[in-house]
């Protein structure tokens, strides 16, 4: 295994009334049809791996309740970084409906 810093990203989808409907983890070994549906529909058919996002939406049993998608990501160390969802994510969200979405 290389020495790369992997990330603990978690993604929660909640209703209007910030119930969790939904969470998802990224997964590095992982991928599923809806993340290759996306990322080919953007030109980007190597990313491929199952993103918080996506398996948030996949776990989702009402999808149609869901408000807004809360992003998080740390560290190793346990600090706060960037989770801005990627542009795959992003399309995927928009096609559930998922518009509003918080990030660390």
């Amino acid at each position: 295994m290389t020495n790369k810093t992997r990330y603990n990203v978690t993604a929660m989808i909640v209703d209007k009334r910030n119930r969790i409907l939904a969470t998802g983890k990224n997964s590095y070994v992982k991928t599923h049809p809806l993340q290759a549906k996306h990322a080919a529909r953007l030109g980007k058919e190597n990313a491929i791996f199952l993103h918080a996002e996506i398996q948030a939406i996949i776990r989702c049993r009402n999808i149609e309740n869901a408000y807004k998608i809360i992003v998080t990501r740390y560290d190793k160390f346990g600090k706060a970084r960037l989770a801005k969802p990627c542009d795959i994510c992003t399309d995927a969200l928009t096609s559930f409906g998922i518009t509003r979405i918080e990030h660390t």
